[in-house]
């Protein structure tokens, strides 16, 4: 388990370019990078520091659960994985072989830290209910933590979920929104904006922490200050593509097909920023 903030930011940094690598030997497949780069962040601290779990015990019954709701981009968590040794790098890397594992969303594998299956945003905050909801009523002290897209709160089922988890008081729960206002073909203010989603989290009644989620301190202190017997959101607002200042905040790069050039000069922008 990582201690200090630097150690955080330098996972932060390998799993940006383990996506990165992923992104480029997926070949004409490609992945989604934009996305996978904004929560890389996230992922490092929940990894590093915060989540209770084992590669060497996955399956322990105190585990956290960690659900990946932004299921588009796994990648970015399976290089988590293989950073903290759930997975190999061989693993990591045959990411979507034909008949593999690790494709562009999760298959449920517990064995290797992954808790469900993905597939149609909007349902990781629903399961994640069910499993908090589980843990109360089982008397079990393990927390579930949910990682949900911003546009991807533009599902109905979201708000369904987020009733329900205030509902029956789950404080043993987390979601974490990844702000980095887009979704798949365009900015979100300009296609279907939730004004103010730390609001609407607030208004079901959840517990919301403010965060900028490439500040691993901050983010920290969001997932660590809980109080009171309901649910918590983490509004974390990332930037699509960061660490590649040549692509950040720009359209364009929800999924991407890398050259050999793009991929070196990625690189390149990623040892120097990141």
């Amino acid at each position: 388990m990582l201690k200090d903030a630097a150690e955080i930011r330098e996972l932060a940094k390998r799993i940006r370019t383990d996506i990165l690598e992923m992104t480029y030997g997926a070949g004409a497949n490609g992945g989604h990078l934009g996305g996978g780069l904004s929560c890389a962040d996230i992922l490092a601290l929940l990894y590093g520091k915060v989540l209770n779990v084992s590669p060497e015990s996955p399956l322990m019954p105190s585990r956290d659960r960690f659900l990946l709701s932004k299921g588009h981009v796994a990648l970015a968590h399976y290089a988590a994985l293989a950073e903290v040794g759930f997975i190999t790098r061989d693993e990591m890397m045959s990411f979507e072989t034909s008949g593999g594992q690790f494709p562009t969303h999760e298959v449920m594998n517990p064995s290797k830290g992954i808790e469900t299956s993905s597939g149609s945003l909007g349902y990781g905050l629903s399961i994640g209910v069910g499993i908090a909801l589980n843990a109360k009523r089982k008397g079990e002290q393990y927390r579930t933590y949910v990682l949900l897209g911003d546009g991807e709160c533009n599902e109905g089922t979201v708000w369904e979920a987020a009733m329900s988890a205030s509902r029956f008081h789950l404080d043993n729960l987390t979601a974490i929104v990844d702000v980095n206002e887009q979704s798949l073909d365009g900015y979100t203010k300009d296609i279907m904006p939730v004004h103010d989603i730390g609001r609407v989290f607030g208004g079901l009644g959840f517990q919301v922490r403010d965060s900028d989620g490439h500040d691993v301190e901050q983010l920290y202190k969001a997932l660590s200050s809980l109080s009171g017997d309901s649910p918590t959101a983490v509004i974390a607002h990332t930037r699509k593509g960061k660490g590649i200042r040549s692509i950040e905040g720009r359209t364009g790069w929800h999924h991407a097909r890398l050259t050999q050039e793009q991929y070196e000069a990625f690189r390149a922008e990623l040892e120097e920023n990141s």
